[in-house]
């Protein structure tokens, strides 16, 4: 049985994960319960290595711990959940979009200041203070919250 099964420790370390981890993903629903020994150690099939890899990337790409159990409980009772698992990608796609877009904000931002804060050291005689970050109280916070258009 030793053989063709992996301890917890071996498949934790095959999945670069601990076994804190791997426990809670089978109490989590995600991974599922292993055989036990005799002795009531717990032995898992080599194709839990496949499943952790599916587990460890869906959770990557934005599925939570609940959706991903509900998913596969779906679909090990016979159901259909695709459609169910391309919504959660797209509504990931959807609030990566967003992050971009506040994100390219801030960068027009930060250029920005970057291009006034190196006026005013210009301006600025060596070891007097430009005090730049006490210009930010006057900056617009664009970056920070969604900039519209206008």
């Amino acid at each position: 049985m030793t053989h063709a099964t992996l301890s917890p420790r071996e498949l934790a370390a095959s999945a670069g994960i601990s076994t804190d981890t791997l426990r809670h993903y089978e109490r989590s629903g995600v991974l599922p319960k292993p055989a036990r020994t005799r002795a009531g150690y717990r032995r898992y099939p080599a194709s839990a290595v496949a499943q952790l890899a599916v587990i460890r990337r869906a959770l990557a790409i934005g599925f939570s711990i609940k959706e991903l159990s509900r998913v596969f409980r779906e679909r090990d009772q016979g159901g259909a959940p695709c459609r169910k698992v391309r919504a959660v990608v797209s509504n990931r796609l959807s609030r990566i979009d967003a992050e971009i877009e506040a994100l390219t904000a801030l960068k027009n931002d930060l250029v920005e200041m970057l291009e006034n804060w190196d006026a005013r050291l210009s301006a600025t005689p060596p070891n007097a203070q430009a005090r730049l970050l006490d210009s930010l109280a006057q900056s617009p916070t664009h970056g920070c919250t969604q900039k519209t258009a206008g």
